[in-house]
């Protein structure tokens, strides 16, 4: 397997899912760097600058969260770390996350065909109306016309970590959501399927809190805009499919 470093983003005050994350990495060997995750709600007057209040509930249909804005520069931190490192790749990981059987043998096939991929997910809160990149034995690399979505554990390239550290600020939608605007990002956003792993938070988001308690969505009509944008999303990822060859298998 290519080298390549792994960055394990946890909070500081989420001691019992370090400890989870721990035994899971090493029963797999793998030998990681913990991000301290950075918590909006100790450091919100520094990170508020950052959000387009105004274009960000219009895109989501809500108010902003702080968590979510702690997750999205938590994610940009650890591209800059990767924009400054040696390797052509990392492995990110958020720490609910739990590894299937399979995950060191799907990290090895990314490896292999590192070469079909700039940013892969392995796992997915959404992951919908796949197209099939690649398909080899067990594996299928796919793009996705619906939305792709969930930050859980996913592998970047360092040459695509190095250019949108600068093109994600300011804030206007949640960072998975920027992610999935590959026609305005112009990169490959593809999914290794099956999942090698998945988020098992038991309903205890320290993003959305307990049961999701934390998410209040605008009434119907002031949600409109989202609608709308999905569906514009939707044709805007055909349109690039279509530009670069992705609407058939290779």
């Amino acid at each position: 397997m290519a080298a390549f470093s792994i960055y394990l983003i946890n909070l500081d005050r989420s001691t019992d899912r370090l400890a989870a994350m721990q035994r899971q990495l090493l029963a797999l060997g793998l030998t990681y760097q913990r991000f301290c995750a950075i918590d909006a709600s100790t450091c919100w007057d520094a990170l508020a600058p950052s959000v387009d209040f105004a274009a960000f509930e219009k895109n989501v249909g809500r108010h902003v969260m702080k968590g979510e804005i702690g997750c999205y520069h938590s994610h940009l931190a650890v591209w800059n770390k990767i924009s400054n490192g040696a390797d052509d790749f990392a492995l990110v990981l958020e720490d609910d996350v739990v590894f299937h059987s399979n995950f060191i043998a799907a990290l090895d096939y990314a490896a292999a065909h590192q070469d079909k991929w700039d940013f892969l997910k392995l796992n997915k809160i959404r992951a919908k109306q796949p197209i099939v990149q690649w398909a080899d034995g067990e594996w299928t690399i796919n793009a996705y016309i619906g939305p792709a979505t969930g930050f859980g554990a996913y592998l970047i390239k360092r040459s695509l970590a190095q250019r949108l550290v600068a093109r994600f600020l300011p804030i206007r939608r949640p960072i998975d959501h920027e992610m999935d605007r590959i026609f305005s990002h112009d990169f490959r956003h593809l999914g290794l399927e099956p999942f090698p792993s998945h988020v098992e938070d038991q309903g205890q988001s320290t993003i959305t809190g307990d049961q999701f308690a934390g998410v209040k969505k605008f009434v119907w009509y002031k949600r409109l805009p989202v609608y709308y944008g999905r569906w514009k999303n939707m044709f805007s990822k055909l349109i690039h499919f279509w530009k670069n060859g992705q609407l058939f298998k290779k």
